[in-house]
């Protein structure tokens, strides 16, 4: 595992890294510190970055810097002393520095065993904001000395407003290590202060950004020696990759005086300690509206003193500075001069136009120059903002012969226009139009209404009557369509079954719950029939839904009964549904649990059917399982199939819309199509959208649009109203509960307990093969105390292969995609560290629980806990207060035995059993140290198992046996070794679906 790290010096990035296994130690040298050939063999892009070795200064205890993460080490040593260690480095160009920094943003892992340290996730901030910074055009272009009085040309950003209390506030949170590292290891170092060190970087990556985009001329990647002026080779420089300012120095230091001086206002305002606010007054008696001039101190924000008044202070500056604020104002907004006169500034007054403009134009410019602006709460407010809207007053609907509603039905109707709730006929609109005003005043408050809009409201009202499909009705109600006009649509006015469908379809009215299933063996919770409901009526329609539940709420029974419900209506076309291989078998015994009567084949393995015989043994199916490799290998042959719908289970598994499997499950047809998963966006708001357009194909438009309309702005600009037209889009077609609702969690029992069945792989199965051949022998050949340790030695045998071979083999090699209880475990974790939940996980073997801690560290870099019989009292007395306090620490691993008793670890909600002690008394008393006395949340509790080996026949007989006794069947397995030898080996025998 490495951790890497990126500290600045002289406006560079070094980036290096700390190792979980350390080198032989020499004085001075980082025991820890990756080496340079390690870097550059892990990071092969970074091939113009310059091998380094610098000091990096560290908490340190005697002998030893102190590992930045737990995940390194467990000691939690008490530094002593902050002591310079050499670590070798890669200094990055800040071309490289930008991937590498995109590259980590928002994650905690690049890779596997390749965590994004602190350090580097602070640099990732840094590189946003800067991005924001030129993006708003935020910087200037300048010139600075360097290397005996030359100059070169550079972009700096300008920090004014709140670009001046981020860089405070962000230089104050910078981790220590983020400008740790210098070049030697002088005791007497002057450490720069954070905010010089942020400063350095931002600006050569504000630089690098606004040159990029100037030198991609041909003009300025060639060299130039001969120039009109300094100016000229000033201007040169900015646009060019080389920014070395040609001539004299002389002639150049004038150059930069003339500069200085340009930017002296801009100066003058960032080191203000006040700044100028306008705000937007309404008209009173007349048709004049007023733009107030106020002051506001830096140190008060919330006190605004009129511009007058301050005027008139005794400050012997202040006047002088006013001026000077507003004089810079009038460069954006000329009419500001308006409202500066000899008796002091006191504001401006206009007419509607004017306002409008100032609205629309000046306040968002002046705001961004660093200027408040305080508008009215009707224009600011702009969900609560009268607009003049479009909606369909539905007459009928045609092509119904069927009398069924579909999306391809087409309904007819007459348009309506409304300024905010009061319907307008054309006289009205025409009324409107002869005032020529943007800013109207109707029933006491004020709208905006462009004379582009009123024209195109009279042309829609000329129009008449229109027809339209049900689908794209949706679609403009969501605010979807691209439509002629240039109004915003509203809704759908309707006495018929199209309001009804809308107003289900936006939760303003409940949706029926249908009967359950004839031959639904099971209950549903009450969350869960509304889950039922609202898959049904998607589904009637025809449309696409996202169940994402909570992990543990039942998004599988809620599907399989909306499936029952369709066989019984007659439906004969199977389903398709498409999961990670590791939970096909839990799909196939929860159909045989729920819906017995359900018919299901698994397409999967090496023996599947691949020929033009699919289809038909598919059609002789009401369920088709298959795992999202074989749908990419396969897809032709799965096309071939008339399916009723598609379920893709696990659906992150489709969040990148680029992937073959994304591109496969968006190729195939249905009738609907449904996606469940508890983290429908994981990485950004692009997961949605690969999401959706597998739901419903075109709904959110081309991924080029959607990025225009929602990725850019709610990434780039965190726009509110982004947001909520992304929120209103989606909404429908995405069903989230969580385990907190009030709603939900009435409806838990305080333990649920689910059993998840896991499938071997294909090197699981071979090793499981071989351990019954070579115990077969001994325990026909033994008998007394002899048979009883032969066949104890093989069950413990049997259970290290099916938790991990390397745990069988003992052979310290690789971990990841050996395991299906381990890649399963994984799977789960994914949801409880997203929903930020916490989790125990109980295993009988000490070697597997360090497997299973180094395994989940190094595939989501967080930091996990390992109690076993070997930790001292001391430790695990401060993992047991890490846990319950750190939320930073979400995984607790524990040996069954040290930690079946004694500890309360009640901030878990989630238990995984992940091998089976096979005696329920042991199993509960482990499960308590969650579910017990000051437990304020529902506990899902996993007892995870190989399906199709012993781990699984044991479990059946522990059901029987406890449904029979009512009690508990022995302690540990001793009760297993009395079986007969037929007995044993039907229990130890292997299965032909244990591998999938």
């Amino acid at each position: 595992m490495l951790i890497l790290h990126m500290a600045g010096i002289d406006g560079s990035l070094i980036l290096w890294a700390e190792k979980s296994e350390g080198s032989k130690a020499r004085k001075g040298r980082h025991p820890w510190s990756a080496t340079i050939h390690e870097l550059r063999d892990i990071f092969l892009i970074l091939r113009n970055s310059n091998d380094t070795t610098a000091t990096a200064w560290l908490p340190t205890t005697d002998d030893a810097p102190i590992p930045s993460s737990g995940m390194l080490t467990d000691i939690r040593a008490t530094p002593k002393r902050i002591a310079p260690w050499e670590v070798d480095g890669l200094r990055l160009s800040m071309a490289e520095s930008m991937v590498m920094l995109s590259a980590a943003y928002d994650k905690r892992t690049l890779r596997d065993g390749i965590v994004v340290g602190e350090d580097m996730k602070w640099w990732t901030q840094v590189l946003r904001q800067a991005s924001s910074m030129v993006a708003r055009q935020q910087y200037l272009p300048d010139a600075v000395p360097f290397d005996d009085q030359k100059y070169k040309a550079v972009w700096n950003p300008v920090f004014v407003g709140e670009d001046a209390e981020w860089i405070d506030l962000a230089a104050a949170k910078m981790p220590a290590s983020g400008r740790a590292l210098t070049w030697t290891a002088d005791k007497d170092t002057t450490f720069q202060p954070a905010v010089a060190v942020l400063w350095d970087v931002i600006s050569n990556m504000t630089d690098y950004m606004v040159r990029t985009v100037h030198s991609d001329s041909k003009r300025y990647r060639r060299r130039r020696t001969s120039f009109d002026s300094d100016h000229d080779a000033w201007l040169h420089s900015l646009r060019s990759e080389a920014n070395t300012i040609s001539g004299t120095t002389e002639d150049i230091q004038a150059l930069v005086g003339q500069i200085r001086e340009w930017q002296a206002p801009i100066g003058v305002m960032a080191s203000s300690s006040f700044r100028i606010c306008f705000r937007v007054e309404e008209p009173t008696d007349h048709d004049q509206w007023t733009v107030r001039y106020l002051v506001q101190p830096n140190d008060d924000p919330s006190l605004l003193v009129p511009a007058d008044t301050a005027w008139d202070s005794k400050d012997p500056d202040m006047r002088g500075r006013i001026l000077f604020a507003l004089g810079q104002a009038t460069g954006i907004c000329p009419d500001i001069s308006n409202g500066i006169t000899k008796d002091g500034p006191v504001g401006y007054t206009t007419n509607a136009d004017g306002a409008y403009q100032f609205l629309i134009r000046d306040a968002e410019a002046l705001s961004r120059a660093g200027y408040g602006v305080i508008l009215p709460a009707w224009w600011t407010g702009k969900d609560k903002r009268q607009r003049l809207t479009a909606r369909a007053n539905m007459q009928r609907t045609t092509n119904q012969t069927s009398g069924i509603l579909t999306l391809d039905s087409v309904l007819q109707f007459d348009w309506e226009v409304a300024l905010g709730d009061k319907t307008m006929s054309i006289a009205e609109l025409e009324a409107l139009a002869a005032l020529k005003s943007p800013l109207v005043r109707m029933r006491g408050q004020w709208s905006v209404v462009s004379h582009k809009e009123i024209q195109s409201a009279i042309r829609i009202l000329k129009k008449g009557p229109s027809r339209i499909p049900l689908r794209d009705m949706i679609k403009m109600d969501l605010g979807l369509a691209e439509t002629s006009s240039d109004l915003e649509w509203s809704t759908v006015s309707s006495a018929d079954s199209i309001t009804d469908i809308i107003e289900r379809l936006n939760g303003r009215a409940t949706i029926q719950e249908p009967c359950l299933p004839k031959h639904f063996t099971g209950e549903l919770r009450p969350y869960q029939r509304r889950g039922y409901a609202w898959l049904s009526f998607l589904r009637d329609l025809g449309l696409g839904g996202c169940l994402a539940d909570d992990m543990g709420l039942g998004k599988t029974v809620q599907t399989l009964t909306m499936i029952q419900r369709d066989v019984e209506g007659g439906e004969r076309r199977p389903v398709l549904l498409v999961c990670p291989t590791s939970v096909i078998n839990n799909w196939k015994r929860e159909a045989a649990r729920f819906t017995p009567n359900i018919s299901v084949m698994v397409h999967h393995g090496s023996s599947r059917t691949k020929s033009d015989t699919f289809a038909k043994a598919a059609a002789d199916h009401a369920l088709v399982v298959t795992s999202y490799g074989v749908l990419r290998r396969d897809t032709d042959i799965i096309q071939d199939v008339e399916w009723s719908g598609i379920v893709a289970d696990e659906a992150q598994n489709i969040k990148n819309p680029y992937t073959k499997q994304s591109q496969a499950i968006r190729s195939l047809q249905a009738d609907y199509k449904f996606a469940l998963t508890g983290t429908p966006v994981e990485n950004g708001v692009a997961d949605l959208w690969s999401i959706m357009e597998f739901l419903n194909p075109g709904f959110l438009g081309g991924l080029d649009q959607f990025q225009r309309k929602f990725i850019r702005p709610i990434q780039a600009d965190q726009s509110g109203e982004a947001t909520n037209r992304l929120r209103r889009a989606t909404g429908p077609f995405i069903l989230r509960r969580l385990k907190t609702d009030k709603s939900v969690i009435s409806d838990l029992p305080d333990k649920i307990e689910i059993k998840e069945y896991c499938a071997l792989t294909k090197e699981q199965t071979t090793l499981y093969a071989s351990v019954l051949q070579d115990a077969e022998r001994a325990i026909l050949e033994s008998e007394g105390i002899g048979r009883k340790g032969a066949i104890l030695g093989v069950l413990t045998k049997l259970k290290q292969v099916c938790n991990h071979p390397s745990h069988f083999l003992r052979d310290n090699s690789t971990i990841p995609k050996r395991s299906g209880k381990l890649d399963r475990l994984i799977q789960m974790l994914e949801e409880v560290i997203e929903t930020g939940d916490k989790a125990l996980i109980f295993t009988q073997f000490v070697e597997m629980g360090n497997i299973i801690k180094h395994h989940i560290q190094e595939t989501f870099g967080r930091e996990v806990l390992f109690l076993h019989g070997g930790t001292p009292r001391r430790q695990r007395d401060i993992m047991v207060e890490r846990f319950g306090n750190d939320d930073r620490i979400q995984v607790f691993v524990v040996s069954l035995k040290a930690g079946g008793t004694g500890l309360n670890l009640t901030a878990a909600n989630h238990v995984f059993h992940f091998d089976r002690w096979w005696n329920p008394a042991v199993e509960d008393q482990a499960t308590d140290r969650a579910f017990r006395i000051g437990q304020t949340k529902n506990v899902q509790v996993r007892k995870m198992m190989c399906v199709g080996t012993l781990e699984e026949k044991i479990d059946k007989m522990i059901e029987q046996k406890k449904q029979i006794a009512g009690s508990v069947v022995g302690t540990g397995e001793g009760w297993i070794a009395n079986m007969s030898n037929e007995e044993l080996r039907e229990v130890l025998a292997l299965s032909q679906e244990a591998m999938v």
